[in-house]
């Protein structure tokens, strides 16, 4: 069987990584393993839970050096960016170990039996129980918070779900890295066999998703990759939930008033969100609509653009798909080239581009998203250009609008605009960088997701959850959180929300 290979996209040179692809076999082997972690894993209390995530983090971070220098050779990333990004991973499991404790995302309700004006009410019950085994696909451009450390696998064991892994065809030996530290950490806690698993390979990939012990599917990636993932859930004989975060263009809307009053901290600050992690990022802006008057402005984002050095793409397909994507912008976009990109001496790598065009001419050809350091300057006469030419553009996991404090009353329509294209709206910022958080949401409308749910934040661990009541049950059969006498977490009973009581 042929062996993963490793890439350093710095250097365009390949290696064996010693790791085989999974087998059909192999990949059963792990869903069954699963499948009875799961029912091992029921029977833990959410306090342990909570403390097998701390002890996952803990364990990413005594691993950090290791697993930050694997990974910066096989995505040329740089180290301060990929320990942060650890960093991000290990305070996301203990900010889930955290919402697991406090309990409300159970949604714990009791409607005790009583008179109704249909007559006699029965007692009801109700909370979310983890779903069971969940698959995982993680992203190129993040190896460890979209990847086998990342949000998917935090907020399905925070619901109480074994994961199984795909491991990323672009950082093998990074994931196979992230698992060990992982599945150490867990074996150390007491977790069952089975809690977490890996599979390499595409093949693979989609054995797994079409495993009927598999309960739900996370995917990051792309449009035509998450296409075909949905189509093996759809010969399933038992379909399940696939939550796909695929493609976003995340349009950027600059007034003239911003401009007049901070253009040029603006366009420093779109040029570093644009170039960024070489534009690799799900967030990164592509099409920013400027004032036809700003030509000091894009000419600062010309000359900011220009002085980027050549930065490595993830892999060779990110780097041929760049360059075919820029030049179909041109050629059917009609965009013009303000900057034009280059590759690199070596590797994967490549320089800024910077196209223009009118927003008038704005069309489903000019707004396709380019993975990678380029961006689409779009420039208007009004705000209603800018209105029009936004339903050219594909709905997005953000939008952002740049304006200046006495305009709210001016830009209230096209914010409300912006709240129907996309998932979060970002005033007088970038989108690049998504705070974990409770409030958070990293989702949107077609094609940014096929979802409504978060991937990002304390909320994604409700895709992972299914809601179950009980009827006239005995006190006996009931989960903890569902009887008369607990007062751990919030609750609403008979209609009252309760909050909980604080431990003395």
């Amino acid at each position: 069987m042929t062996a993963v290979t490793t890439t350093n996209p710095a250097t365009g040179t390949t290696a064996d990584s010693g790791i085989v692809p999974t087998t059909d076999e192999g990949v059963g082997a792990i869903a069954e393993a699963a499948s009875a972690a799961f029912a091992a894993l029921r029977r833990h209390p959410r306090t342990w839970r909570a403390g097998l995530l701390r002890a996952l983090a803990d364990g990413l971070e005594a691993d950090r050096a290791n697993l930050a220098s694997t990974a910066a050779a096989e995505t040329g990333l740089t180290l301060p960016r990929l320990d942060g990004e650890l960093t991000r991973s290990a305070y996301q499991l203990r900010l889930f170990a955290d919402a697991v404790d406090e309990g409300s995302y159970l949604e714990a309700i009791i409607d005790h039996a009583a008179a109704t004006p249909m007559g006699p009410g029965p007692d009801i019950r109700r909370m979310l129980v983890p779903i069971g085994p969940v698959a995982v696909f993680g992203s190129s451009n993040f190896p460890f918070a979209f990847s086998v450390a990342g949000g998917d696998t935090a907020s399905a064991l925070a619901a109480g779900n074994p994961v199984i892994v795909k491991a990323h065809g672009s950082h093998p030996l990074t994931s196979q890295a992230s698992f060990e530290a992982l599945h150490g950490a867990a074996r150390s806690y007491g977790a069952p066999d089975g809690t977490l698993g890996i599979v390499y390979g595409q093949e693979a990939g989609a054995t797994l998703v079409a495993d009927p012990r598999i309960t739900a599917v996370g995917f990051t990636g792309s449009l035509g990759t998450g296409r075909i993932l949905l189509e093996i859930i759809e010969r399933r004989d038992r379909p399940i939930p696939f939550y796909g975060e695929l493609s976003s263009v995340n349009p950027l809307v600059i007034t003239q008033a911003a401009i007049d009053a901070r253009g040029g901290d603006i366009a420093r600050d779109l040029t570093l969100s644009f170039t960024g992690s070489a534009g690799q990022l799900c967030t990164k802006p592509g099409i920013a609509f400027v004032p036809r008057s700003a030509d000091t402005f894009v000419e600062a984002v010309v000359a900011a653009a220009a002085d980027v050095p050549p930065q490595p793409l993830l892999n060779s397909r990110i780097h041929a798909a760049f360059g075919e994507i820029r030049q179909r912008l041109i050629d059917e976009g009609r965009a013009r080239v303000l900057v034009e990109s280059h590759p690199g001496d070596e590797g994967f790598t490549s320089t800024a581009a910077v196209l223009q065009i009118d927003a008038r001419d704005v069309t489903a050809a000019v707004t396709e998203e380019a993975f990678g350091p380029l961006i689409v300057i779009a420039r208007y006469d009004d705000l209603d250009q800018v209105r029009v030419a936004l339903r050219a553009v594909p709905d997005s996991l953000t939008t952002t609008i740049h304006s200046e404090p006495d305009e709210t009353a001016g830009i209230a329509e096209l914010v409300q605009q912006l709240e129907d294209l996309s998932g979060r709206v970002v005033f007088n910022g970038y989108p690049t960088g998504v705070r974990v958080s409770w409030a958070q949401h990293h989702g949107g409308p077609w094609p940014a997701t096929n979802t409504l749910h978060t991937s990002v934040g304390i909320t994604a661990i409700r895709r992972f959850l299914r809601p179950v009541a009980w009827q006239n049950a005995p006190a006996g059969l009931l989960p903890d959180e569902l009887r008369d006498n607990y007062d751990g977490i919030p609750r609403r009973v008979d209609g009252t929300l309760h909050l909980a009581k604080l431990a003395e």
